[in-house]
């Protein structure tokens, strides 16, 4: 915590709510006042530390709900342990992360959070938080459900997809929504029919057809969109809420977009790769379509406009990176020659704010929607807010001194991802983050990473703010 009182002067302050001219004092780690810029109040504001935020914007550290730091899949692990990934992530402007704790099958719930903590305690340069995936449903795991809302983990990743791994039957689903309904905790769906895309993958690799692009082909918009509809329903009979993440196809998002219409406690994550990348990617020659390898997957580029609308009308009302890096050499390559031993996931946790502030300048969302989706809403979502998401009295310093006019490209050689590859890479952008503070210290300091392994601390979260 730090007992330095400091003053960020002359920036615009942008959250979700507001845009204004303010310096902002930040004591013992927190906000304590905003006032005018010029103002006699922000002029008595001395014996402090003073950041110059002129010709800058001055937001909320950013809020990614949806990472997989050190996660164990396909016989590797993800490239990014807590260190290297909260550190990335200070780099792009992001101040807190929920990443997932596993439950392993025949496992408890405790013991899958506890192997997580372990990875975590005293090594995040940022605050985190768990999400808990529950992929072994009986009486006990939903016994310890009611235990984990109650100690701040108050959200559960079940999945349609990946029978024999994390794959959950509409039972199972059912059991822990009705949990859920009953203790306040949020579900958070991979919503796609697993069970049939298996036979499309058996099906695929039998006709010789194993190049990266298949991965796309196999794992259908349609069968994301009945997925997507069939957790709805089930939410809608267990009398929960739902959250769906990393919705990439437009049919999934009109599921959404129907029962948000419909009154239904529903919600649905985007991630940056299903607004910038397409299936052109994963069809990149010589195997370079491996580094696109994600799930749900890359589609083709005309739901791009779709996922962006859904973005500004409130049917999409997240972004989050679902950062799991596999480096391509070693990593991806180990399905060469079969798909469907391509590790699933891509980096990203450090190119969110930025990539984000780029469709500000390309006129996707407006200033305060960027905060909204990537900063604010996470936190409600997720039971942050307004310790996080926002800049006001009594909230963490969690604050980015973003420069909107600096020109950067992005590239492997210069990110912080402990990954062989971006897959942004030769992306040329408008707008960079300069300095990052972390509940008042700073991470990052004039472009220079000036943060500690262990500062971020572990943070308990409340129920989601978006229901009664």
């Amino acid at each position: 915590m730090s007992a330095v009182r400091t003053v960020i002067r002359g920036g615009l302050v942008v959250t979700a709510a507001d845009e204004m001219h303010a310096d902002v004092l930040i004591e013992d780690g927190r906000v304590v006042a905003l006032a005018a810029s010029g103002s006699s109040a922000a002029a008595s504001w001395t014996d402090a530390r003073t950041i110059d935020a002129s010709q800058k914007y001055v937001i909320p550290g950013g809020v990614d709900a949806h990472t997989h730091m050190e996660m164990p899949f396909g016989g590797t692990y993800a490239a990014d342990t807590f260190e290297t990934g909260t550190r990335a992530a200070a780099w792009g402007g992001t101040t807190t992360i929920v990443d997932f704790a596993i439950q392993s099958k025949g496992g408890s719930l405790r013991e899958g959070l506890d192997a997580w903590h372990a990875k975590a305690d005293g090594q995040c340069a940022v605050d985190y938080g768990f999400h808990m995936i529950v992929s072994d449903v009986h009486d006990e795991t939903l016994k310890e459900m009611d235990l984990l809302v109650g100690e701040g983990v108050t959200s559960f990743k079940q999945f349609m997809a990946y029978p024999g791994v994390f794959y959950s039957d509409d039972g199972q689903i059912l059991r822990a929504m009705q949990r859920a309904g009953e203790n306040g905790g949020l579900i958070m769906m991979h919503a796609e029919n697993g069970i049939a895309i298996d036979v499309l993958v058996e099906q695929a690799l039998a006709r010789g057809e194993s190049d990266p692009r298949f991965h796309g082909e196999v794992r259908k918009a349609l069968l994301e969109a009945e997925a997507t509809h069939r957790a709805i329903k089930l939410a809608q009979v267990a009398g929960a809420p739902l959250y769906v993440v990393h919705v990439s196809a437009r049919e999934a998002l009109a599921e959404l977009a129907r029962a948000r219409d419909e009154g239904l406690p529903v919600f649905g994550e985007t991630c940056p790769q299903y607004l910038f990348l397409s299936t052109d990617n994963l069809a990149e020659p010589d195997f370079e379509g491996a580094k696109y390898v994600c799930s749900t997957p890359l589609r083709p580029k005309d739901h791009q406009e779709a996922l962006w609308r859904g973005l500004r009308t409130d049917d999409l009302q997240v972004v989050s990176t679902d950062h799991c890096p596999f480096c391509f050499t070693g990593q991806k390559e180990l399905g060469r020659g079969d798909f469907s031993k391509i590790p699933n996931g891509m980096p990203g946790v450090e190119n969110r704010m930025d990539l984000l502030h780029q469709a500000v300048v390309d006129g996707h969302l407006t200033r305060r929607r960027w905060i909204e989706i990537a900063c604010a809403t996470p936190a409600r979502m997720f039971g942050l807010y307004p310790k996080k998401g926002t800049i006001a009295p009594g909230a963490d310093a969690d604050i980015v001194i973003y420069d909107p006019a600096a020109e950067q490209t992005i590239s492997a050689e210069t990110h912080h991802m402990n990954v062989d590859y971006s897959a942004y890479e030769g992306k040329r952008l408008t707008g960079r983050v300069e300095t990052v503070l972390s509940r008042g210290e700073p991470v990052i300091t004039e472009r220079e990473f000036t943060g500690r392994a262990g500062h971020g601390a572990y943070t308990p979260r409340g129920t989601c703010q978006y229901l009664n």
